[in-house]
């Protein structure tokens, strides 16, 4: 009865978000982002704890170096953005073909080399972003000129929205892979000359490497460094940068990572990871109010860190003892 509850639910869920989609259509895109902004400034002014959040990582990563008025600007655009960003993804689909995407994304010379190198297939690409702009906008655009790419993602916890995102994303040429399991889907396509794609600034728990971002450790996955080392190939950063409160975007590539730089290193993997996100740094930092700042990615702390914290509590009674006894559950600083 429980699991044929939970069905129904989801099956709501999903009917709700076709008909919200369905209204959203009867609008142009650029009237909906206005709506989008709308929203973005409601979850920014009504959800406390999303708000303070945000301020709290922006202080962690500029310091004294903004005023509490420029952080507070940011956060809120910040906001704003991921709204118009969640309006954009319903009309991406129809918006970026092969025969429009011109119109809404811009691409600069400096980009010809590293699109003339996928575009002949030398070798299989790592591509790498962050939640900054538009990330999904990248795999769209990217299937639109005819690329070989497929991005990994997470399953979505409800089964008909992620069935109809996985359709929807294939339409225009972008396979999605889980990240359950993607290693051997990988390897086909890296070994066939096509790209991988990864939003690379997620927290990866005790398990993660852990490298500087903004001045700060951050947890961060192995599996781009392993897999670039494992198969040899070069790790492509960039990013799709809004440019107006319109659907325009420019496309940027920041850095790309050759094998030929790693090898050698005394950790080729913890190198990488460090350098990719250097580069994700990098371009969040030209605009700052398109990165999802919400997005807790300073939550696990490093063993030190941990050790350090442990070293500065008064040591405990008996009598307050808990049952949970994990220390990392105690003394984890939550960012």
């Amino acid at each position: 009865m429980a699991k044929r509850s939970s069905d129904r639910l989801n099956y709501l869920a999903y009917v709700g978000f076709r008909v919200i989609t369905f209204l959203f259509h009867l609008f142009p895109i650029n009237w909906n982002l206005r709506t989008a902004r709308f929203f973005g400034w409601l979850w920014y002014k009504l959800l406390k704890r999303h708000r303070q959040r945000a301020l709290e990582h922006l202080r962690f990563a500029y310091g004294d170096s903004l005023s509490e008025k420029e952080l507070e600007r940011i956060a809120l655009r910040s906001c704003q953005q991921m709204a118009m960003m969640a309006i954009e993804l319903l009309f991406s689909p129809k918006l970026i073909t092969p025969w429009t995407w011109a119109k809404y994304i811009r691409v600069g010379p400096e980009i010809t080399e590293p699109i003339r190198y996928l575009i002949e297939g030398k070798s299989g690409v790592i591509m790498v972003t962050g939640h900054y702009g538009n990330w999904e906008l990248l795999g769209y655009a990217m299937a639109a000129v005819g690329l070989d790419i497929a991005a990994v993602m997470r399953p979505l916890d409800n089964p008909y929205l992620n069935d109809y995102t996985v359709r929807t994303r294939g339409a225009g040429g972008l396979r999605l892979i889980y990240k359950k399991g993607m290693s051997e889907i990988a390897e086909e396509i890296l070994q066939k000359g096509g790209s991988v794609g990864f939003i690379a600034d997620q927290n990866a728990g005790h398990k993660g490497l852990f490298v500087d971002f903004f001045g700060r450790k951050a947890s961060t996955y192995k599996s781009i460094g392993l897999l670039a080392r494992e198969y040899n190939v070069p790790i492509m950063i960039g990013c799709a940068r809004r440019v107006s409160d319109r659907f325009e975007y420019e496309v940027e590539v920041t850095r790309i990572i050759w094998p030929s730089e790693w090898q050698g290193k005394e950790n080729e993997v913890l190198w990488i990871t460090q350098e990719y996100t250097r580069a994700i740094e990098q371009f969040v930092r030209k605009d700052p109010s398109q990165y999802l700042w919400v997005h807790r990615r300073w939550k696990t702390r490093p063993p030190e860190e941990l050790q350090a914290k442990a070293e500065e509590q008064p040591a405990a009674t008996g009598n307050d003892t808990e049952d949970n006894d994990d220390p990392r559950q105690k003394m984890a600083c939550q960012s």
